[in-house]
């Protein structure tokens, strides 16, 4: 029981990861800025490579396939990434709040997952650590510049964080597995990294001249694969090329 709690626990973190980085990648080319276009980038690529280092593990624990096949392979309702991840990118206003959103949540559970009695998911969490506390600088800094900045953009960039925020509240919940592994010292429990994603979040807020968003109805369900209606035709093009041509190699 405990081998399957694990692989499902790092296939959270993974689809998590994975979503995000194909996000990031459609803004290649179109981002506001060169500096920002190739920001964007390599934070996808680093995502991406702590995807491919979760799902690895996670298909080496089930027994079955690679990291490949959990990528491709998959239809929409197995996947189990927060649904905050798979919003679409809007404006450079709404990536930037999803991303500091996550970036803040990433850096505090990598640093408690570091402790893991897990090797295999402390060793992934310190190395995507390192990454991680660069994407929160990069978002950070966007976010005050731009809420500190002309009307039009600290107007976009508070109505990014408010169309945002629903899907917050799930970054914290916590079920069964979460909870069981987080006893043993392997997971960490969802419930305790509220307060300093909170704290980081009110911070930059405050720095930025924007407020935080009063409390509301959040929406969760991702990690049981209860997604959002914008998961599933993000997942058509990634995943286009595997399903035209199984088992195909460059």
């Amino acid at each position: 029981m405990t081998t399957q709690a694990i692989a499902t626990y790092a296939l959270r973190l993974g689809d998590n990861g994975l979503v995000l980085s194909q996000r990031l990648g459609a803004w290649c080319g179109h981002a506001p800025e060169l500096e920002i276009d190739l920001a964007l980038a390599n934070i996808g690529l680093d995502l991406l490579g702590q995807a491919r280092n979760f799902l690895s593990y996670a298909a080496e624990l089930q027994g079955e396939g690679d990291e490949d096949t959990l990528a491709f392979l998959r239809d929409e309702r197995a996947f189990c990434n927060l649904l905050l991840a798979e919003q679409p990118n809007g404006n450079f206003a709404d990536t930037l709040a999803r991303q500091f959103f996550i970036d803040a949540w990433h850096v505090a559970l990598y640093e408690r997952l570091t402790a893991s009695r897990d090797a295999q998911l402390a060793a992934i969490a310190a190395k995507a650590l390192k990454e991680v506390r660069y994407h929160l600088r990069f978002s950070r800094g966007w976010l005050v510049r731009l809420g500190d900045g002309t009307p039009l953009s600290a107007q976009k960039m508070q109505q990014a964080i408010d169309n945002l925020w629903r899907f917050t509240g799930e970054l914290f919940a916590a079920d069964a597995l979460d909870i069981a592994l987080s006893e043993q010292g392997i997971a960490v429990d969802p419930r305790v990294l509220q307060q300093p994603w909170q704290q980081e979040i009110a911070s930059a807020l405050a720095d930025a001249g924007l407020r935080v968003p009063k409390e509301g109805a959040f929406r969760q369900g991702g990690k049981q694969g209860l997604h959002t209606e914008h998961l599933g035709p993000m997942l058509a093009e990634m995943q286009y090329l595997q399903r035209a041509w199984p088992g195909s190699h460059w």
